[in-house]
């Protein structure tokens, strides 16, 4: 495994490329600077509207590390790791949000005036709509989910090691978080962070005729 103060950070092809799962880790704390890194690059993420309704929440102390732990069924690598983020959304977030994102990317030269008046109006109504149809929350778990790919990614390239985590119960885990009465707050996904005594062999994938198609899928 790569250690985080000696090597050079991996290209984007090459973090892709040497990622695994893993659920040994060892107890080592990650660096403060390197674990900052990875959460910015997190929130580099795009979202729909630029939105970001994701609500990050690094967990790493003891006390809470062990409360998740029982959230999470008594998996062990949550007590191993030093840390594991939570993945949370805010559904309701936008409604605060949106003016000021509007306003800086207009102040950046990202979204000309025409374009901000637009989302003024678009945002708004799609983000109604799809609370409507029940798919306000679908939604905003998709942006969290590209987030937290790109916490493993730029994890994988600094020299650590992850898991994505999806074996948990909700209500616990927003227990430690401080978001149990918070009908808003909803996990996306789960991600275990640190140091392993191996990287394991890639486990081979599904030949990419079988899950790689032109334009449509084949009949069955």
């Amino acid at each position: 495994m790569p250690d985080t103060h000696s090597h050079l950070p991996l290209d984007v092809a090459a973090a892709i490329s040497a990622r695994r799962s893993t659920k040994d880790f060892r107890s080592d704390p990650i660096d403060p600077e390197i674990l900052d890194q990875i959460l910015h690059l997190s929130t580099e993420a795009p979202s729909s509207w630029n939105l970001q309704p994701w609500r990050i929440v690094v967990i790493d102390e003891a006390d809470s590390r062990a409360r998740l732990h029982q959230a999470c069924f008594g998996q062990r690598q949550v007590l191993e790791a030093p840390v594991t983020i939570v993945f949370a959304i805010d559904q309701g977030a936008w409604e605060k949000d949106m003016e000021p994102i509007i306003e800086q990317a207009q102040e950046r030269g990202a979204w000309p005036p025409q374009y901000c008046d637009i989302a003024r109006q678009a945002i708004p109504g799609g983000q109604n709509a799809l609370s409507a149809m029940g798919r306000l929350r679908e939604y905003a778990i998709k942006d969290a989910m590209i987030a937290a790919t790109h916490c493993v990614l730029a994890a994988t390239s600094l020299g650590l090691q992850t898991t994505f985590m999806n074996g948990w119960r909700e209500d616990a885990v927003k227990e430690v978080i401080g978001a149990s009465d918070r009908d808003e707050i909803g996990i996306a996904v789960l991600v275990v962070l640190g140091h392993a005594d191996e990287t394991l062999p890639h486990p081979g994938r599904v030949d990419r005729s079988e899950t790689v198609h032109r334009q449509r899928l084949p009949r069955p």
